[in-house]
């Protein structure tokens, strides 16, 4: 009988290779921490960190903040990927809503979008909906320009081939052209989940209240070292978690994609 192809042992290895530079800062910051170099205030040991975020677990308080964070972010995201999308067909298909959205998305993709915050605790107070809406401010516009981009970047073949078959205008956005952008598309979602994880965290540091960026100011202002940095392991790990069920999502969307057929390992 020939020996089994080494193809666990691959992926294996594969697998620990793409994890090696994590595994290895956390390995050093564990040693740095122990080295006595630094004071447990300046640099809390990545297993006292651990116990602290164990301690909040138990008290309930990090699934408040998680879940509060994830809330504000993801209700962030879903009206900025609607309104970009929806923004987006209309720039592509109507003259007159390109020459009214164009300078406002041209102007605003670049500038800081932080600068609105002293005008929305203005306008709505610091509570979810102020969070929500620098959320909307910040993640829309990725997903507008991502849209404008795929839908202008449709084979015109396939467009004139929908319209040789009798296609009308709705069943040709519908049927042909979002199929076709998609794949921009879902890029630009992709841009916009980080940035409303991280506009999400900003705003409940500088507004306040419940959720991890909140837990993280408090956490500093009464000198809990280890608070901080729980929380920054916590916005880490839910960050990844959301990114990498965004590139799930993606895969089974574009399953009759060319690019879902392409080997994700080498």
């Amino acid at each position: 009988m020939e020996p089994p192809a080494p193809s666990l042992v691959r992926t294996a290895l594969w697998g620990f290779a793409r994890v090696f530079s994590l595994v290895a800062l956390l390995v050093a910051w564990e040693t740095l921490a122990r080295s006595g170099q630094f004071t447990p205030f300046v640099l809390p040991s990545l297993s006292s960190v651990i116990e602290r975020i164990w301690t909040d677990a138990q008290s309930g308080e990090l699934f408040i903040n998680v879940g509060l964070t994830i809330y504000r972010a993801l209700v962030g995201f879903l009206i900025s990927a609607v309104g970009g999308i929806l923004i987006g067909m209309a720039m592509s298909r109507s003259v007159f809503a390109n020459w009214f959205f164009d300078p406002i998305v041209s102007v605003g993709f670049p500038m800081p979008k932080i600068a609105f915050l002293p005008v929305v605790i203005l306008w709505l107070g610091v509570y979810d909906v102020s969070k929500i809406t620098m959320v909307v401010i910040d993640a829309i516009f990725p997903v507008i320009a991502a849209t404008v981009i795929g839908i202008s970047g449709v084979e015109k073949e396939l467009i004139w081939s929908a319209r040789n078959m009798g296609a009308n205008d709705r069943e040709l956005m519908w049927q042909v052209v979002l199929p076709a952008a998609l794949p921009q598309i879902l890029t630009g979602l992709q841009v916009a989940l980080p940035i409303s994880m991280i506009v999400a965290v900003v705003a409940e540091m500088l507004m306040g209240g419940y959720g991890l960026g909140g837990a993280m100011m408090t956490a500093s202002r009464f000198a809990d070292s280890r608070g901080v940095f729980a929380g920054i392991v916590e916005v880490a790990i839910v960050g990844y978690v959301l990114i990498k069920l965004m590139a799930v999502l993606r895969r089974r969307l574009l399953i009759w994609h060319p690019e879902a057929s392409e080997p994700t390992t080498v």
